[in-house]
């Protein structure tokens, strides 16, 4: 995707969802490339995993992001384990 300098600054959004889905967006000056804007290279073995599973059809990505559900731990009932834990110690 070519983009001139004074679109790419009012429509940022629009070259940052492009890169987003993998494209290179080449910058230009009165039609003369300039710049590139290109995706990371992905880092880790994780990802390249990911990227295997989706080829293999075994994998989809979600449509959108969402944050994980907060964690709420429910109190323990009875007695503290640390106080367990000083007995099996103590016993040994």
């Amino acid at each position: 995707m070519k983009i001139g300098l004074r679109e790419a600054n009012q429509q940022f959004s629009k070259a940052v969802k492009a890169v987003k889905a993998g494209e290179e967006v080449v910058l230009t000056e009165r039609g003369k490339p300039i710049g590139v804007i290109r995706p990371l290279e992905p880092s880790g073995v994780g990802e390249a995993e990911v990227r295997r599973l989706e080829a293999a059809g075994l994998l989809h990505r979600a449509s959108k992001r969402v944050p994980l559900p907060a964690c709420a731990p429910r109190p323990l009932k009875g007695r503290p384990i640390s106080h367990t834990l000083r007995e099996e110690r103590d016993e040994s």
